[in-house]
């Protein structure tokens, strides 16, 4: 399947470590073997692109160039001679695992243990904050029917990875009091992921007057703008025991370093932020008897079609701020500087501006 193409297209490109992308016009790449080539419709922005960003050498084993977006939504337009039919609307599972692995062949590719250096699209390969995207097979792709590419986009990451450190808890929810420190792109749909699953207890972290407010419209039963404010309100809980689940998507040495006081005995923390923190864990150590600590990345394709199946039911939804292309860099200046709520998301085909999407 190939429609007509143009010889070239727009593209965000981080062409050196500690330096900002460069908007560039560059080849519109063609298809070979099982790659699947997509008119990007929306590619949500992540903090990880700052990080990208700033890295000094060695931060991460892989080097620039490569075009950003790792949050992709597109339509095929065109494929190799080897990829089978492929046609319609599809999320990008941003991981490109090798698919033949034992991490992979037991449906644990974001473990996938031939990813030593790149790991996807926008991260290590090009990505999405384009016009075009190169998928290396059908396989990365999860079909979305006509869903909107705007809501959908931060799903293959944001909620992807809210949904993946949840996961594991799933069963033990409904009784246990939990905490969600960080209520920006992934704590916002993580609210909405635990809300879901029937938590009545939740209290939600943020510094920011509007992200707590966003979070008591998202089902939080306590709001806190620190995470000392956190240890206070726990204390008044259920017998001030702590908390069962924390959640961390901040991941910051204030967070980090409050962790053995907000957890109950038996309570699990999840780091999922990178907030450059770090947790000491010991056996008879500051931490309450029975603790759990994990630090989950990403998630799996599996998660990532449940997640798409939640939003096609109205059960989670990404609070979007979107952008046109050109304006990507005014979103990053937004996003680094704490003022999205939810999610920003660039459509390469808008017009100049970026508007709120918000529940109604």
């Amino acid at each position: 399947m190939t429609t007509d193409l143009p010889d070239t297209m727009r593209a965000w490109r981080l062409l050196d470590r500690g330096t900002p992308p460069v908007l560039q016009e560059v080849p519109v790449p063609r298809p070979t073997g099982e790659q699947v080539l997509l008119r990007v419709e929306a590619a949500g922005l992540c903090h990880s692109d700052l990080h990208l960003m700033d890295g000094a050498a060695g931060a991460v084993p892989f080097a620039p160039p490569y075009t950003l977006g790792h949050e992709v939504v597109g339509t095929a337009v065109a494929t190799g001679s080897d990829a089978g039919e492929v046609s319609g609307r599809f999320a990008v599972h941003g991981i490109w695992a090798c698919g033949s692995c034992r991490q992979c062949r037991r449906g644990r590719e974001n473990y996938c243990t031939a990813l030593t250096r790149s790991i996807g699209c926008g991260i290590g390969r090009d990505g999405g904050l384009a016009d075009y995207m190169l998928v290396p097979s059908p396989r990365h792709l999860v079909p979305v029917g006509d869903g909107d590419p705007v809501a959908l986009a931060p799903l293959t990451d944001a909620a992807l990875t809210a949904f993946h450190a949840i996961s594991p808890h799933r069963d033990a929810l409904a009784e246990a009091l939990v905490v969600v420190i960080g209520v920006g792109g992934l704590g916002h749909l993580a609210l909405q992921l635990l809300h879901d699953t029937g938590t009545t207890a939740l209290v939600a972290v943020d510094p920011r007057p509007e992200a707590r407010d966003l979070a008591a419209e998202l089902g939080a039963t306590h709001v806190a703008g620190s995470a000392e404010a956190a240890i206070a309100t726990l204390a008044t809980l259920d017998g001030g025991a702590g908390a069962d689940l924390v959640l961390d998507f901040v991941g910051s040495p204030d967070t980090l370093g409050a962790t053995d006081l907000l957890l109950a005995p038996g309570g699990s923390s999840v780091v999922v932020g990178s907030g450059g923190g770090s947790l000491t864990v010991a056996k008879g150590g500051t931490l309450a008897r029975g603790w759990t600590v994990s630090a989950p990345f990403w998630g799996t394709r599996a998660d990532l079609v449940e997640v798409v199946a939640l939003s096609r039911a109205g059960r989670v939804h990404a609070e979007t701020e979107t952008y046109a292309l050109a304006d990507a860099m005014t979103a990053y200046e937004r996003l680094r500087a704490g003022q999205v709520r939810g999610r920003a998301v660039v459509v390469p085909g808008a017009p100049p501006t970026h508007t709120d999407t918000r529940r109604t």
